[in-house]
């Protein structure tokens, strides 16, 4: 379906300028953004994917993944298509890198609906960018909100602040990629200049909105996974989030233009972790590999084990009211 964007601003000339990402592309008439989504049509700028939905599954919340808020709960996802990102190596590649496809219209009342029908505990907008599909998340988050749905972005948190500022009333969980921590690393991945507005968001998303903030890096050989970008991430976490933000260090497994490349070494996702503890942040995991501890929740107060998870599921559980069984700390996030 077909919408009036959000945020424009109407220029000279019929131009259009698109307000939703910091790209903030100037439009001519009939012309389409980066994301290939939003269109100049006569002077008015317009979505072409509202409620246009490519991808709908039931998926636990440690899939996204977020492990601090209500682990074990199931959450109803959607993706639909494009992003204002073109990562080579994306693992939904095609409904990221889309520019145009098969997708089924889902009014966000039905959405909701769907949610509740199958005993959701929330609904997380997935899979591709939703900051690309702001005016249908913004209406499906009210509705869910109205009948006690959580909400969550799982974001590559290129975001403006008025957008961020559009949906954050109805959203509770911003899981955000931060990729790397240089500009190197972010024009080779994301083809954007300056990742700042990327941090920005997400202290904005924690300080203004009182988001639950999770972190992801997927740590790709050549691109990320020097010590300088892992350490400038850790550090930056602790600093500007808490050292109570959970860090998820995820193993990269080859897709699109970087299929050329290895997966990820266990030796330096262990090397991820041994910066993250040595800048003080507390509950570091390790993702995508086959088993292992690196995805249990230990306290991190007393030290032991609160959370055992093997791949998507919850084995274990050793918490009551938010706090630890054995020692009474609380444990930051949301927990039942």
């Amino acid at each position: 379906m077909i919408r009036e964007a959000l945020l424009y601003e109407t220029l000279e000339g019929e131009k259009v300028r698109c307000n939703t990402c910091p790209r903030r592309c100037l439009l001519d008439k009939g012309k389409k953004g980066f994301c290939f989504t939003r269109q100049n049509c006569g002077g008015r700028l317009l979505t072409l994917i509202y409620g246009q939905v490519a991808s709908l599954s039931i998926n636990p919340i440690e899939k996204k993944p977020v492990f601090h808020f209500y682990p074990g709960s199931r959450w109803l996802s959607l993706g639909a298509l494009g992003c204002n990102f073109r990562c080579p190596g994306c693992q939904n590649w095609e409904l990221s890198h889309s520019r145009g496809g098969t997708a089924t219209y889902l009014p966000p009342e039905e959405l909701v609906s769907l949610a509740k029908q199958h005993h959701c505990l929330g609904i997380s907008w997935t899979f591709n960018e939703p900051t690309i599909w702001l005016e249908y998340t913004i209406d499906g988050a009210r509705l869910a909100h109205e009948q006690g749905l959580f909400t969550n972005y799982v974001t590559n948190g290129y975001i403006t602040a008025e957008a961020l500022d559009a949906i954050g009333p109805y959203l509770d969980v911003y899981r955000v990629d931060i990729k790397g921590f240089s500009r190197d690393s972010y024009g080779r991945m994301a083809h954007i200049p300056d990742f700042g507005p990327i941090l920005e968001a997400v202290k904005r998303a924690k300080k203004k909105w009182g988001m639950h903030v999770e972190v992801v890096t997927n740590v790709i050989p050549g691109f990320n996974d020097s010590e300088a970008e892992l350490r400038g991430i850790a550090s930056w976490i602790r600093r500007e989030l808490g050292d109570c933000t959970p860090w998820h260090i995820t193993r990269f497994f080859p897709h699109l233009n970087l299929s050329h490349l290895k997966p990820t070494p266990l030796a330096t996702l262990d090397k991820g972790r041994k910066i993250a503890q040595e800048e003080g942040l507390q509950y570091v995991y390790l993702g995508n590999l086959s088993g292992g501890s690196g995805e249990d929740t230990y306290c991190h107060s007393c030290g032991r084990l609160l959370v055992k998870r093997r791949f998507f599921d919850v084995l274990e559980y050793y918490m009551e009211d938010g706090r630890c069984r054995y020692c009474s700390a609380t444990i930051p996030g949301r927990f039942g």
